[in-house]
């Protein structure tokens, strides 16, 4: 069987790639979190890629807390940049393909339009800036890599959709924003297009989001409506939302991706927003009985 390192074993992605691959016959996953790999050691990364002669290494690892890295600088860089460095290395030393996670945040987020590969990055967060750093060691150290571009993910762990319901049953309204802009995105259907492409030698940057768009007010209004909740849902601008979270990181105001590359080269396609957050619902009983 075909040995697969996966990093952040226990976080959304990790469990929906676990989830995707039990009972498969030609895959066998090695998990790892914090506990069992320091990916900003690459030493220790090397270490377990000599002992595992990984196919791949699936990087789900990264610091998420998009506001608490606007202080914690130097850890952001060394968990969303060297960390993929090391597995870069790694890879390439043991001859692993790599699949990176990265994140719509690598642009600044004033696009008018669904941004393709591409565009131009620029980020405004030290989230965004790390991960871009991450992205371009991966290109770096790494000649057989799929890094793959996400945004607005939930699933199986902490997430925007587990907010809003949890918020639901203590509040008879909530507030969000409505000039935000993006594509709601299953880790399900994530670890499909991670699937699609591991076999192959269709290596590159790609975009890997839900199909169509929408913004926080609507996607709260829809989690709302499927769920049966009866909480009313109030619009806010970001700058009012920034007002009443000072210290906050910027967000993007327009995150919508457009997964030109994976159309272009595959005959993947994601599920657009409102049939993946259906499924998903469904799958975790918090559909409207």
């Amino acid at each position: 069987m075909k040995e697969l390192i996966i990093t952040g074993c226990h976080g959304q992605l990790g469990t929906a790639i676990n989830r995707l691959f039990e009972g498969n016959t030609e895959y066998h996953l090695v998990n790892t979190d914090v506990e069992e790999l320091d990916i900003t050691s690459v030493d220790k990364v090397l270490e377990l890629a000599w002992d595992v002669k990984p196919y791949a290494i699936i990087n789900c690892a990264a610091y998420t807390a998009v506001d608490a890295q606007e202080k914690d600088i130097d850890l952001s860089y060394k968990i969303n940049a060297i960390g993929a460095r090391n597995l870069a290395i790694a890879a390439t030393d043991t001859g692993a393909k790599l699949v990176h996670i990265s994140t719509d945040y690598v642009f600044p987020g004033t696009s008018k339009k669904p941004l393709t590969e591409f565009d131009p990055t620029g980020p405004v967060s030290v989230y965004g800036k790390t991960k871009l750093a991450g992205e371009n060691f991966v290109k770096d150290f790494s000649n057989q890599y799929f890094i793959l571009r996400t945004a607005w993910l939930y699933g199986v762990g902490k997430n925007f959709v587990r907010t809003m319901l949890s918020l639901s049953e203590t509040h008879d309204e909530v507030t969000v924003v409505d000039d935000q802009f993006g594509s709601p995105t299953s880790t399900t259907e994530l670890a499909k297009a991670i699937a699609c492409l591991l076999p192959t030698d269709n290596y590159g940057l790609f975009h890997a989001t839900c199909e169509n768009s929408t913004n926080w007010y609507e996607f709260t209004k829809e989690i709302f409506r499927q769920a049966g909740k009866t909480t009313k849902v109030l619009p806010t601008s970001s700058e009012d939302y920034a007002a009443a979270h000072p210290g906050s990181a910027p967000r993007p105001h327009y995150s919508i991706l457009d997964n030109y590359m994976l159309r272009l080269t595959t005959d993947f396609t994601f599920a657009d927003w409102q049939s993946a957050l259906t499924a998903y619902m469904n799958d975790m009983g918090y559909a409207k009985k």
